[in-house]
């Protein structure tokens, strides 16, 4: 799993370390900078792979502007500088320090090192005359090799981190987005997935249909055998309907429901990433239904060897979580004086004898754990 990571000049990040958990949950105000924080770490996945392209940064759910905004602006000096981070993984360190010119056209750059001497090297692999080119992967794959570096410039753990924020449309038309892998970003490929699943994994696809039964009118779901090539239909039953009208497809669905059948297939399918991020969590989703949710995500995290970045608004969220568990962390994000994003980790703290425990939930309502809007 990744440990640690640490982040410098992305966005409103000026500097942030991130201690993770297995399942971490970021909440704050608006604008705090919890999408940033994800952001950040799918920047370094991206470099990992050696694709930072727009289109490919794009596809991992980062916000791509200008070069000079995806620096932080709290100084006229960082909007030339890289963006640098570290990632922990077990107790190997990985470093990478993203460039780019400004210049119309111009693509990020990178290079990976654990203790390459930056005023040496950096002119000769990332600048030519006054003018920028893009980095050297010979250059750099020579120069790590003399220096005795690993140059593969790939971390597994992460190196696949994308970030999930469904959209409804996405999700209900079951659309395949060929250049996703497994599932896009915004819902696009579940259908194959489930397909797969059901064809490849019996055993999985029979755990999301267990795990769907936290919706009381669900009385299960199945793929017809059936359907057409460009067919793309399940049939999903309501206990509550007369006999002979129980199935119904995921175009009369309620979005909640797809919501749960495209987490529970993220978290159960060997297909999917290891380490991913869910932003908004929850997105049309009952408040107590909430709070089972996170309790489901987090067995199953465990069972599948997967690691997760929750983000949220809803305070229910909170009260799924045992932060008794070190490998359950809830972290809540603000800015601090200078508008920089900090974390804080709320570790759990005893309950004086005679006095009823305070909810999670009600305690951040309270303020009293903060990443509440202080201007109101």
């Amino acid at each position: 799993m990744v440990k640690e990571i640490k982040i410098q000049n992305y966005k409103s990040v000026q500097d942030l370390t991130l201690e993770l958990g297995r399942v971490n949950v970021l909440i704050g105000a608006n604008g705090c900078g919890k999408s940033n924080i994800l952001e950040a770490i799918a920047f370094g996945s991206a470099a990992a792979d050696n694709k930072l392209g727009n289109e490919f940064l794009s596809s991992r759910g980062i916000r791509v502007t200008e070069p000079i905004w995806m620096r932080s602006g709290f100084s006229k000096e960082n909007q030339v500088e890289t963006i640098d981070l570290n990632v922990f993984v077990s107790d190997e360190k990985f470093e990478f320090k993203i460039r780019n010119d400004n210049k119309p056209f111009s693509e990020w750059g990178v290079i990976k090192n654990n203790d390459i001497n930056r005023e040496e090297y950096s002119t000769e692999l990332f600048q030519k005359g006054d003018g920028f080119v893009d980095y050297d992967f010979e250059k750099i794959k020579k120069l790590f090799l003399e220096l005795n570096f690993d140059s593969t410039l790939k971390y597994s753990s992460s190196s696949h981190f994308l970030i999930y924020a469904i959209e409804e449309t996405s999700i209900r038309k079951f659309e395949d987005d060929e250049k996703a892998k497994v599932l896009g970003i915004r819902g696009e490929g579940l259908f194959k997935l489930l397909f797969e699943m059901n064809q490849n994994q019996p055993e999985e696809f029979q755990e999301i249909i267990e795990n769907l039964e936290l919706i009381d009118w669900f009385d299960g779901f199945e793929i017809p055998k059936d359907l057409v090539f460009t067919e793309r239909r399940i049939r999903i039953k309501d206990r509550f309907l007369e006999e002979g009208l129980q199935y119904f497809d995921q175009r009369s669905s309620n979005e909640g429901f797809l919501f749960l059948m495209f987490y529970f297939a993220l978290f159960i399918s060997k297909y999917t990433p290891k380490f991913f991020a869910i932003d908004n969590i929850d997105a049309s989703l009952n408040p107590k239904l909430c709070i089972e949710l996170i309790k489901i995500l987090t067995k199953l995290a465990k069972k599948h060897d997967k690691q997760v970045i929750f983000t949220t608004h809803n305070p229910a969220i909170l009260d799924g979580l045992n932060l008794n568990d070190d490998e359950v962390r809830l972290l809540v994000v603000s800015r601090n004086k200078d508008g920089h994003t900090k974390t804080k980790r709320i570790t759990p703290t005893p309950v004086p004898e005679g006095e009823i425990p305070v909810r999670l939930s009600e305690k951040f309502m309270r303020g009293y754990i903060g990443g509440l809007p202080k201007n109101f």
